[in-house]
């Protein structure tokens, strides 16, 4: 059994599109409109086959939780594996320099990853992950 995709609501549709493609490799389908319902999403595929529906409609609310600075119950992130720990740095690098924020890291954890945690434009938290020693 396999993740096949995760959703993510969002107000800001076309920024987090442009987001998981440009910085983890992700493929957008085509946009998906329902005018009825006033709903519109992207699915975008990633290499190891799972994907992300990015959704926005304008009667979701705003989440109120703090994904930054505290810690919540429910799904907290989502995890890239990447192959080495020069690709943990070098995403770490590149992100830092484009502006996002570096929660922690890169570190290596108590079970032994290498990783480091982010944010996304819509703050959602992300870590950068590999399994590989230093």
């Amino acid at each position: 059994m396999k993740i096949e995709h995760i959703a993510i609501w969002s107000n800001k549709l076309e920024e987090l599109k442009e987001f998981y493609s440009k910085y983890f490799g992700g493929i957008p389908g085509e946009k998906y409109h329902n005018e009825e319902k006033q709903f519109q999403s992207y699915f975008l595929s990633f290499e190891s086959g799972s994907r992300i529906e990015l959704m926005t409609a304008p009667y979701v609310p705003e989440n109120m939780n703090d994904t930054i600075d505290n810690q919540h119950l429910g799904i907290i992130h989502i995890a890239f594996e990447v192959d080495t720990v020069k690709a943990v740095d070098d995403k770490a690098k590149q992100l830092s320099n484009d502006g996002y924020q570096i929660l922690s890291g890169p570190r290596i954890t108590g079970d032994g990853y290498y990783e480091f945690a982010t944010i996304d434009p819509d703050n959602n938290r992300l870590e950068v992950t590999t399994s590989q020693s230093m």
